[in-house]
């Protein structure tokens, strides 16, 4: 019993061990890398609101050391701020930046573009948070000399922008995301310019795999921005691109409801398209055949990074067509029989979406 009793300590002793080691280790500094990080706090966030985002940014190496930290040491307060942050600094750093809060704007606006939404609610959004209107915002999307600097400042933006029958020269092309501004009266090209720059951010992650792809970035963007709106409530975009590909290939139009809405300048929640609407020859219509084989002329809205990866890695399969009921759930098929075999069981299910 006394050798069973001290081997059962000694592994406890160890087990102690090697957890305080785990735990010291998991605190230091993620990396020598000096690499900034702007890293922001909304106001009324706490330790526990930003632990996944510190992890997802790469500026700690465990979440749940982390909240060990902030407990043992009965940490509770944290300033609301956008704080610049580096890699090479350890938990305690990083909790001594929050707590001191030397970065705090009491004048500062925290402002969230959603994904999967166009121009116009972007507009609407900037005219609704700061000192810009709408019609502001637009004269500055028709502005070409400002559009030719921007040409000028990312590779990802060529001379297609310039094109004056897209509705909205950076349509797909401003990331979305929650950004903090100085004030009130930040000006459209400041916001335009954090934007791309997460944007750019973002993409040059998957650079070499944008260059290799037979479609430009703008083609790109283009139907990565109809995958958002396809699939914005599921989890295969992959497949939903994969079927895109497929029509593409085999020289069918997309026959994408979501480009129709956006090329008639109706949301999606308004109503059902009219027929006129539907069979029109538009540069953004898939839904007509003058588009067989073809993209739109570009983005109907600013796709999240996740519809782009699915558009650079589409699932490879022998699909042609997809449907989704109103719970976001995605239902794919090989032949039109089986489609709408599909769509009629949806409908008798109650699971068809309808408008009001």
């Amino acid at each position: 019993m006394k050798k069973i009793l001290i081997i059962i300590l000694s592994l406890i002793a160890v087990a102690i061990l090697g957890s305080c080691v785990f735990y010291n280790i998991n605190l230091k500094a993620v990396s020598s890398n000096s690499k900034e990080v702007n890293f922001m706090v909304e106001s009324g966030s706490t330790y526990y609101d930003v632990i996944s985002k510190l992890k997802k940014e790469g500026l700690i190496r465990s979440e749940f050391c982390f909240k060990l930290y902030i407990k043992f040491n009965k940490v509770n307060e944290i300033q609301a701020g956008t704080y610049k942050l580096n890699k090479n600094m350890s938990v305690s750093k990083i909790v001594k930046e929050f707590s001191k809060g030397n970065n705090y704007n009491p004048d500062a606006i925290v402002v969230t573009f959603k994904e999967g939404k166009n121009m116009r609610s972007i507009a609407s959004t900037i005219s609704k948070y700061t000192n810009n209107t709408e019609d502001e915002v637009y004269t500055k999307l028709a502005d070409e000399e400002y559009l030719k600097s921007l040409i000028n400042e990312y590779w990802f933006i060529d001379e297609t922008i310039l094109n004056k029958d897209i509705y909205y020269s950076l349509e797909g092309y401003l990331y979305p995301n929650t950004y903090e501004f100085q004030n009130k009266d930040v000006k459209i090209e400041d916001i335009f310019k954090v934007m791309l720059d997460e944007m750019d951010k973002n993409l040059t992650l998957y650079k070499t795999d944008i260059l290799s792809n037979k479609f430009t970035v703008h083609e790109i963007l283009t139907l990565a921005s109809i995958v958002e709106l396809e699939g914005a409530n599921s989890n295969d975009r992959a497949g939903i691109a994969g079927v895109f590909y497929n029509r593409l290939n085999s020289n069918w139009s997309l026959g994408s409801d979501v480009t129709t809405y956006y090329a008639a300048k109706i949301e999606l929640s308004d109503r059902d398209l009219y027929q006129y609407e539907i069979d029109d020859a538009n540069n953004y219509n898939t839904r007509s055949e003058h588009l067989a084989g073809k993209l739109p002329i570009g983005p109907i809205c600013n796709p999240s990074i996740e519809s782009i990866k699915a558009v650079l890695y589409p699932e490879n399969s022998d699909n042609y067509y997809f449907v989704s009921d109103i719970n976001g759930n995605t239902y794919f098929s090989k032949t039109y029989n089986e489609h709408l075999s599909k769509k009629n069981d949806l409908i008798e299910a109650g699971l068809w979406y309808t408008y009001d």
